[in-house]
């Protein structure tokens, strides 16, 4: 697996080794031994997947702290812009975002540490999301941040974005409560 970090410290673009044949693919997701060779320890309690249709914005979400989540992002079908915001105060890069183009093609993962929101655009006619989750989710922890926050200047890449009312109502970055962030 190939490591490629990114402009937002902890967030790296993850590159699995592909073997091709006549038969198709195999690739692995995850292998603890080389997360933690490359200095990423962290344990995976909960893996999800979610399918969504073009168009549709999902995010930005994090747990509070105590729940904060490590994430490793993947797409199984389709083709995703995924969006990682650093929320951790003192950071150097606090309210700063990424987007990393994820496809079943281009088969690129994004690890994502505790301290950030996360979100996606479904850039394909659909998508199927497979992520990791380091803690489990807990509704009562959840938070977000809204998904077209004037201040984060985040280019979904969709023209007619298709958006939760959950989503639509998550406060804007400088709204959200001193304790919710990390």
């Amino acid at each position: 697996m190939n490591f490629l970090k990114t402009d937002l410290d902890g967030v790296y673009i993850v590159e699995p080794l592909l073997y091709r044949d006549e038969r198709g693919y195999f690739l692995e997701t995850y292998r603890d031994e080389i997360f933690r060779e490359k200095g990423l320890d962290m344990q995976f309690v909960q893996d999800n997947c979610s399918f969504s249709k073009k168009g549709v914005v999902r995010g930005l979400h994090y747990q509070a702290r105590r729940a904060a989540q490590e994430k490793l992002i993947m797409v199984c079908r389709g083709e995703i812009l995924d969006v990682a915001v650093d929320l951790r105060r003192g950071s150097p890069t606090f309210g700063k975002h990424i987007s990393v183009l994820l496809s079943e093609k281009n088969h690129r993962m994004v690890l994502i540490p505790g301290g950030f929101a996360h979100g996606f655009s479904v850039l394909s006619e659909e998508a199927s999301v497979y992520y990791k989750c380091s803690t489990y989710y807990d509704h009562v922890l959840e938070r977000g941040i809204r998904w077209n926050d004037p201040d984060l200047k985040i280019n979904w890449k969709v023209s007619a974005p298709v958006v939760s009312e959950k989503d639509r109502n998550q406060p804007l970055l400088n709204q959200v409560p001193e304790q919710d962030l990390f």
